[in-house]
């Protein structure tokens, strides 16, 4: 089970890394706090001192078409905002 899927990177949580040392990522719905810890540090080789995570259900949408009342829902997703320790770093353009 992967369970980091992809990184946050947008204006608000760049500025968050700069300033504070805190890194957004999308997780596998079903990660605890402890295993998302586990896998950014053996990920990225960072000391990470806490992590906070929020969960956001599906949005459900549905739309009036010639075949009647289509129905439809987003996927469940799970961010986790990680605090790495004074010093570590985590540079997610290093593989561009």
């Amino acid at each position: 089970m992967s369970v980091l899927i992809k990184p946050i990177i947008t204006e608000k949580m760049t500025a968050d890394s700069e300033l504070f040392n805190r890194y957004g990522f999308y997780v596998d719905p079903k990660a605890n706090k402890l295993e998302i810890k586990e896998a950014v540090e053996a990920t990225y080789g960072v000391s990470v001192e806490k992590v906070r995570t929020m969960i956001y259900g599906p949005t459900r949408k549905s739309r009036y078409t010639k075949t009647g009342i289509q129905h439809g829902k987003t996927n469940v997703r799970k961010k986790a905002i990680v605090d790495v320790a004074e010093g570590d770093i985590i540079d997610f353009y290093s593989n561009l």
